[in-house]
């Protein structure tokens, strides 16, 4: 009896003196406002982060409303990302209280240099679509590369790893867009768009930009607004202009019709990712597949030619089925038969 109490004993001792294992960390709920941010989130947090973006596909932050369904999911998050600089328009009220009672963090006030924004004559101040910058929009990385190890802690070099990764195929897209951009002859290197989403975008890659809406969707576009793009195509002999996927596109038709009525023959060059991202599944719904069928369609369809893309994108290209020598159309971007219409 004796024997085998102290058995008994000297098992618990040894089974004590044993290391725990220790119990998996839940992944980090993560709520984001815009697919954008949800996009670095997901490269950034890899498996130690689980990603909600509230704003999907064809869906305009403008104008966005929450509803009672998206209150319960900021409710359940463990921390809440947004853009800021007013894009997410009524919502930005709903983001601040929650902001009282969990980490909440408007993301590129605290990224951006402010000095190196474009600010806008409007009750914006401050142009909100950064993402249309490769350059500008990595710049978001280490702030939200720091907030998921605060709080995911034992994720720190797993983090730090997926940023540095994910930091460098942004840096290879600027340049190979910038490369693409340069490839449209100087005549016809004006990017002509539904609204003004695109001033980032010719700022850091080099192409005149004009929009027939201003920097929010809420203002409706007047006759006089539609004449005038229309005489600035004639005027330039704009081969082709863009609608967006987030906006009606009757504004940017009625611009052509009337560009054509002066003798300007011009087309839709497609159909560009402004405020939102392409359906989850697809290359488009991805943050570098968005700017790079943005690119493919501005450059085809201005008479430039696009240049291979570079080694540390393959790896994203063979996954979608893209060809990194640009010999061949593929169809999971707008235009294409996954994608939207152009």
């Amino acid at each position: 009896m004796r024997q085998g109490l102290v058995g008994g004993v000297l098992v618990a001792l040894l089974l004590g003196a044993l290391p725990s294992q220790a119990k998996p960390v839940a992944p980090l709920k993560v709520v984001t406002t815009i697919g954008m941010l949800g996009d670095v989130v997901e490269h950034v947090g890899g498996d130690c982060a689980e990603v909600m973006a509230l704003m999907g596909p064809g869906v305009d932050p403008h104008l966005y409303q929450a509803s009672a369904r998206d209150v319960n999911t900021l409710q359940k998050a463990d921390l809440i990302l947004y853009s800021g600089y007013s894009l997410e328009g009524q919502l930005g009220e709903v983001l601040e209280r929650f902001g009282e009672i969990k980490p909440t963090l408007a993301v590129a006030p605290a990224s951006i240099d402010r000095d190196t924004l474009i600010t806008v004559q409007d009750s914006y101040g401050i142009d909100p679509h950064l993402w249309m910058a490769a350059d500008l929009w990595a710049q978001t990385i280490p702030t939200i590369t720091e907030a998921l190890i605060e709080q995911r802690p034992g994720c720190a070099d797993t983090i730090q790893q997926n940023a540095e990764d994910y930091a460098s195929q942004l840096e290879a897209l600027h340049d190979w867009i910038r490369r693409s951009i340069a490839t449209i002859p100087d005549e016809q290197r004006i990017l002509v768009t539904a609204h003004d989403a695109f001033n980032y975008y010719g700022r850091a890659y080099g192409i005149e930009v004009a929009g027939i809406q201003g920097i929010s969707t809420e203002a409706e576009t007047g006759i006089a607004d539609i004449r005038e793009m229309a005489n600035v195509v004639v005027e330039r002999k704009v081969p082709a202009i863009f609608v967006e996927s987030t906006i009606n596109p009757r504004t940017v038709q009625a611009v052509i019709n009337a560009a054509r009525q002066q003798g300007q023959p011009v087309s839709i060059g497609g159909q560009l990712y402004s405020d939102a991202m392409g359906e989850a599944g697809t290359a488009g719904g991805t943050y570098l597949g968005m700017l790079y069928f943005n690119t493919r369609h501005i450059v085809e369809a201005l008479g430039g030619k696009l240049p291979p893309l570079p080694d540390a994108l393959n790896g994203w290209a063979q996954r979608w089925d893209i060809a990194t020598d640009q010999t061949h159309e593929n169809a999971s971007g707008p235009g294409g038969t996954n994608g939207a219409h152009s």
